[in-house]
C-alpha cells in the first residue's frame, strides 16, 4: 500500500469518529484531465500532444483516492491517427478496470483525432459554438518536381524494393502511389467509423453518407446526428452530478518530456531548427485553420 492510500484509509476511519469526524472525513472528488493541441508523436512540436506526453497524467487521474469520475477537457483539430487511438484505448482501459465513468467536454474544437478522443468518454458535452466531427482520413502533400527543374536540380533516389520510394514530392505523382495510399486511408476510415459507432452505439442519428464523410458541424446540429450528448461546462456539470461537495483534481502533461525553448542542451536553434519550427507552426496553422480557428 502506497503512503498516499494509507493517509487516505487514515482519514477515512477518523471521519467515523462522531464530533470530529467532519474533519477528517475525505471529500468525494472527480479528477480533470487537459487534452489540448494537435495530435503528434514528434514532442519537439509546439501546442501538440501524444499518449507518451499523456501516460502518465491519465494513470494518476485514475489512481485519484475516491474517484468519482472523470473529466476530459479537449480542444483538439486533430492529427496522428496512432496516437489518439492509443490514448482512447489507455482511458478506456483505466475506466473500465476501475469502473468510473468519464465524460468529455469541448471546447472550440473536437473533429478528427479529436473527436475520436471525446468518443473515449461515455457522455460528451460542448459549448453550443464548438465545432465536432470530421470523420475522416485526409493526406496532404507538396509537389516540386517543376520547380527543382526550374533550378536545374537533380534528383536522386536509390533503393532496395520496388515500392520503397513512395509519392516522393521531387517526382511526378504516380497513379499506383495514389491507389495505395486510397486504400490505407480507406482502412483506416473504417477503424475510425468503427469506433465510434461502438461507442456512440444507438446514439447516433444520421446516415453514414452524412456522418462519416469528413463534415463537421456546430455543435446544436451535431447533437441533432447523435455526436454529442449535449451542452455544459465540466465543473458546474460534476457539481449538479456528484454534490457542491466535490473536490477537483486537475493533472496535466508529464512536464519531463515537454521540450525546453532552447532545448535539452540549452542552445540557440540551428538555422535548421528554426526552418522546421516554421513548417511546424504552418502546418499547426493549416490544421487549426480548416475549421475557422
Amino acid at each position: 500500500m502506497t503512503i498516499k492510500k494509507a493517509i487516505c484509509k487514515t482519514c477515512v476511519a477518523l471521519g467515523n469518529v462522531p464530533v470530529i469526524g467532519g474533519l477528517f472525513k475525505p471529500k468525494p472528488k472527480v479528477a480533470v484531465i487537459r487534452l489540448s493541441g494537435i495530435l503528434s508523436e514528434s514532442n519537439a512540436r509546439r501546442g501538440s500532444f501524444s499518449h507518451k506526453t499523456t501516460e502518465k497524467m491519465i494513470e494518476d487521474a485514475f489512481d485519484t483516492y475516491d474517484l468519482k469520475g472523470v473529466l476530459m477537457i479537449i480542444n483538439c483539430p486533430g492529427g496522428a491517427p496512432a496516437q489518439c487511438s492509443l490514448i482512447g484505448d489507455h482511458i478506456r482501459s483505466l475506466a473500465d478496470k476501475k469502473n468510473v465513468p468519464v465524460y468529455a467536454f469541448v471546447e472550440d474544437v473536437a473533429a478528427s483525432g479529436g473527436y475520436w478522443l471525446a468518443c473515449a468518454a461515455d457522455e460528451i458535452y460542448t459549448n453550443d459554438t464548438s465545432i465536432v466531427g470530421s470523420i475522416g482520413v485526409i493526406s496532404a502533400s507538396f509537389g516540386f518536381q517543376e520547380l527543382i527543374g526550374k533550378y536545374g536540380v537533380e534528383r536522386r533516389v536509390h533503393t532496395a524494393g520496388k515500392q520503397k520510394s513512395f509519392l516522393d514530392p521531387f517526382m511526378d505523382e504516380k497513379p499506383a502511389d495514389v491507389k495505395r495510399l486510397k486504400g490505407i486511408q480507406s482502412d483506416m476510415h473504417e477503424i475510425f467509423i468503427n469506433w465510434v459507432k461502438t461507442r456512440r452505439a444507438d446514439k447516433l442519428d444520421g446516415k453514414d453518407s452524412e456522418l462519416f464523410e469528413g463534415q463537421f458541424w456546430l455543435a446544436p446540429k451535431a447533437l441533432k446526428l447523435g455526436l454529442i450528448d449535449g451542452f455544459g461546462e465540466a465543473r458546474s456539470f460534476a457539481k449538479d452530478k456528484f454534490g457542491e461537495t466535490i473536490k477537483f483534481k486537475e493533472f496535466g502533461p508529464d512536464k519531463k518530456l515537454l521540450p525546453s525553448l532552447l532545448g535539452t542542451e540549452s542552445k540557440l536553434p540551428s538555422g535548421a531548427s528554426l526552418a522546421e519550427d516554421a513548417i511546424d507552426t504552418i502546418e499547426a496553422k493549416s490544421i487549426w485553420g480548416r475549421y475557422g480557428l
